[in-house]
């Protein structure tokens, strides 16, 4: 698994070997079902029992990050609602084969926590600029200092001061609370870094929690379900501090005059889980779809390590049983499995079916665990997508559509992203209303449709 990982760049890498493509989604799909994930917390419990230790919670704060301040926000309240040991580190962003595009994941941290913060009760400013190297500095300096007990709120205002450019403010809490020297901070940056690598991370604003993951406000879900079931929370009521947002499907309807665009990737676990779900809330909300697909980042030469395919996979499993999917039986199609979709892809809307290509394609890749580079598993596709086959072979692997889907990356990297799915959303004069990445934002697409909608009612 790990050279599927590493070894697949750029357009030119050849295929990996069917042996090792199918041990690698044997192991894929054995890891990540439901029942494996459940041993793993259970022995992980029974560990932590056996040694007397409390539920611990390690938070890996980035202080340049917008996801990481948003995280901060709940770090006392996760202490007041949980029975949880709260273990706060200090990171910084790795530059390295797991975040090929550092700058672009800042930039974009900004951008996303603006959106997403009101829906959660959190704040983030809009229009934040990148944050002041000094500042970053001085900030790192005062949290370095900070005791256990007083971090979690330190880390909030330190990061108000941060994001609002307030130089002036940040002194002040350095003559309030002190400041080790930069020295010291930058040890206390490495360590947290060390720790993060040793457990199996590269990100900032990561929970980390009896051997698993869990990335920010977006995922703190998880982590509270687990707790729960843990019979670790204080609450007397059921709800959590941050419940995943609903994908809001109506009730308003539009008569095509907004345009939807959805930006998929035949290898994406994450585009698995949310296609279909992005293509119901176009038809419910009768928004015109626009379906721009790319080639896998990993096929377009951004690297996919061990570590980062690891967590990209444990993430999509809780995900798709959030989801209420049945998925998980996977059968990577990585390489030729791909580019032959690709080419019956304009074929297959000319004749109206380009979307259920697409749908067919990664509901057998991962839901159903279908060969897709053998030729029969690749007519299941065809003919599941109500295609015909004999068709299909006479155009299978011709290389058409390669301009088309070179042109949706470059339409996709110019509004700021470079992962999949992604959306983007315009108004009836065609300007650009909300565009994201993520498939844990088609909620925040949902409820931008109904606010249009909502002001064109008046």
């Amino acid at each position: 698994m790990a050279e599927q990982f590493e070894n697949q760049g750029g357009m030119a890498t050849s295929d990996p070997p069917a042996l090792v493509r199918w041990l690698t989604s044997k192991v894929m799909t054995r890891m990540w079902r439901p029942e494996a994930i459940a041993r793993r917390r259970a022995k992980a419990e029974r560990k932590r029992q056996r040694a007397g230790e409390p539920h611990r919670v390690s938070y890996f704060h980035q202080l340049d990050d917008g996801y990481s301040h948003l995280a901060a926000q709940t770090l006392r309240p996760l202490l007041e609602r949980y029975d949880i040991e709260l273990d706060f580190q200090l990171v910084s962003a790795q530059h390295d084969r797991n975040l090929p595009e550092p700058e672009l994941l800042l930039r974009l941290s900004r951008t996303d926590s603006a959106k997403v913060a009101p829906h959660y009760g959190l704040r983030f400013p809009e229009n934040a600029k990148a944050a002041d190297p000094a500042l970053v500095s001085l900030g790192q300096r005062i949290l370095a200092r900070a005791e256990a007990s007083n971090a979690p709120e330190l880390a909030v205002t330190v990061g108000d001061a941060l994001w609002a450019s307030d130089a002036a403010g940040m002194e002040a809490l350095a003559d309030a609370h002190g400041a080790v020297d930069a020295a010291s901070a930058d040890a206390r940056v490495a360590g947290g870094n060390a720790l993060r690598a040793k457990r199996g991370h590269y990100s900032g604003a990561m929970f980390h929690y009896g051997g698993e993951w869990y990335w920010g406000v977006d995922r703190l879900y998880h982590l509270e379900n687990r707790l729960v079931d843990l019979g670790a929370s204080r609450a007397r009521d059921e709800a959590l501090l941050a419940p995943r947002p609903e994908i809001e499907f109506g009730p308003l309807r539009d008569d095509g005059s907004l345009t939807f665009e959805i930006y998929p990737s035949l290898r994406s676990p994450y585009t698995s889980l949310i296609f279909d779900h992005a293509v119901r809330l176009a038809e419910e909300t009768g928004v015109r779809t626009v379906m721009r697909p790319v080639l896998p980042m990993v096929m377009r030469g951004v690297p996919a390590t061990r570590q980062k395919g690891f967590y990209i996979f444990s993430d999509a499993a809780r995900e798709a049983r959030a989801l209420g999917l049945d998925w998980g039986r996977i059968a990577d199609p990585i390489g030729d499995p791909v580019r032959n979709a690709y080419s019956l892809y304009p074929w297959a809307v000319e004749q109206g079916k380009g979307t259920a290509l697409l749908s067919s394609f990664l509901h057998a890749a991962f839901f159903d665990g279908v060969p897709t580079n053998a030729r029969a598993g690749l007519r299941t596709v065809v003919e599941s997508a109500g295609l015909s086959w004999d068709e299909a072979e006479k155009i299978l692997g011709n290389r058409d559509w390669e301009d088309a889907f070179e042109a949706n990356r470059l339409a996709m990297y110019d509004f700021g992203s470079w992962g999949v799915p992604s959306f983007r959303l315009l108004d009836e004069a065609g300007r650009e209303v909300l565009a994201l990445w993520g498939q844990d934002r088609l909620w925040l697409f949902s409820r931008e449709i109904q606010r249009l909608l909502r002001e064109r009612a008046g």
